[in-house]
């Protein structure tokens, strides 16, 4: 199947680059890159697989580093409901 995309320069040049680095040419490159966004969709079956479980706990966890570190009692039951006493 072939699809006309219109991008920006600037998508343009990162595409490029990132063919080159892996090797391939632009159009081979762009097709692979949609196709795995399209397989990485959920499939409406309610249902996620092994890799995309760990594809979500990645995403979920980018920038983490940079939270601030918390003692475990910030995490007590009275420290939650400490209003409520």
């Amino acid at each position: 199947m072939t699809i006309l995309v219109e991008v920006s320069p600037e998508a343009e040049a990162s595409l490029k680059a990132e063919a080159a680095l892996r090797g391939m040419d632009l159009q081979k490159y762009a097709a692979k890159v949609l196709e795995d966004a399209a397989a990485s969709r959920p499939n409406g079956t309610g249902k996620l697989t092994r890799e995309g479980f760990h594809t979500m706990l990645r995403e979920l966890a980018e920038g983490s580093e940079a939270l601030p570190k918390l003692p475990t009692s910030a995490f007590s039951r009275e420290s939650i409901y400490q209003d409520h006493l």
